[in-house]
């Protein structure tokens, strides 16, 4: 499976799984990953809003975190449709 890209507007729920600095769980709504940045393998930089219980920004911050311990709370791209084939084109008799 490949890697879910952090794109703008998604929110993710940070726990100790994402950094140790997450002693309490916090939610943030991305503004951009900074990937510019060089870091260790499998961690990333993020610029984000940390999210009140409401749902509003009350800080802008910059955090170091897992790729792996990230938690998204918004839905992930739709998977790419796949065409269905006709009874005709699978082989069916069709009536003549």
């Amino acid at each position: 499976m490949t890697e879910r890209a952090i794109r703008a507007g998604d929110l993710l729920h940070l726990t100790r799984a994402a950094s140790p600095q997450f002693v309490h769980p916090i939610v943030v709504r991305v503004i951009r990953e900074l990937a510019d940045r060089h870091t260790y393998y499998g961690w990333t930089w993020i610029e984000a809003y940390e999210l009140d219980p409401r749902g509003l920004a009350v800080a802008k911050r910059e955090l170091f975190v897992l790729r792996a311990g990230l938690r998204w709370l918004t839905p992930g791209p739709p998977a790419p449709a796949t065409r269905r084939q006709n009874s005709a084109a699978r082989g069916a008799r069709v009536p003549a």
